[in-house]
């Protein structure tokens, strides 16, 4: 008979630990890329993240920096388009967004 191979886990030390979650906290890194090349599961790097890493010493959480916004520019207000299609005849319309009401009123009479 074959006795099923008893699996063990894996044990990680705090350093290894702490230079994983430094790692993952840089700029654009990514948390399966760093577990992957550590040879880790990535599910076991998020759960020491979820975790604050145990008895690792606290990594520094990162702080909201407000950084300026340009204002947006100027563009122009959209326009409504309407095409209409009847046989080989098309017809293609351009109507201010700020008359939105009497283009609405415009469509009611043509469908009529």
């Amino acid at each position: 008979m074959n006795e099923a191979k008893k699996k063990t886990r894996r044990r990680y030390g705090a350093e290894l630990k702490q230079q994983i979650l430094a790692q993952c906290a840089k700029p654009g890194a990514s948390v399966a890329s760093v577990a992957m090349s550590h040879g880790i599961n990535a599910n076991v790097v998020h759960k020491w993240r979820r975790q604050g890493s145990g008895a690792l010493p606290a990594l520094q959480a990162p702080s909201f920096v407000a950084l300026p916004l340009a204002p947006p520019a100027c563009a122009p207000a959209p326009d409504i388009r309407i095409e209409l299609r009847r046989g080989a005849t098309s017809v293609s319309l351009t109507w201010p967004l700020a008359a939105a009401e009497q283009c609405a009123v415009w469509m009611r009479e043509l469908l009529r």
